[in-house]
């Protein structure tokens, strides 16, 4: 019976260091900087710092666009006071008289004259 037991022992030891084995080799190509979960998350931090770099470049780009913004918005409101000013002083003007009718000629384009020819008398 101790025979049994034992050699049932070494079997299981020998099951569990084939075990041991195996798992070594998966986590080995797990970790594997090139091919495994360590290459992803190499590739991942990558991303991360071009993501990071876009961003804080949009938002330069965001905040020069806000002043430029900012800027024009000041200019257009002092404009749009000075349109209305000049609207407002519109209205002081006297109303301006309607124009005349011209008075009916014989002649609407003055005097004419004619020419004659050598020898003719009036």
């Amino acid at each position: 019976m101790d025979l049994i037991a034992d050699i049932l022992l070494v079997a299981g030891a020998f099951g569990a260091g084939f075990y041991c084995f195996i798992l070594s080799r998966r986590l080995s190509r797990f970790t594997d900087l090139e091919k495994g979960v360590g290459g992803a998350v190499a590739v991942l931090s990558a991303q991360v710092d071009d993501l990071t770099k876009t961003l804080q470049h949009a938002q330069t780009t965001a905040n020069m666009s806000t002043v430029s913004l900012d800027s024009l918005t000041e200019r257009a409101e002092a404009v749009a006071k000075r349109l209305e000013l000049l609207v407002a002083s519109m209205h002081d003007l006297p109303e301006a008289e309607p124009p005349k009718p011209q008075e009916a000629t014989d002649t609407p384009l003055g005097p004419m004259f004619r020419r004659r020819a050598a020898g003719e008398t009036q």
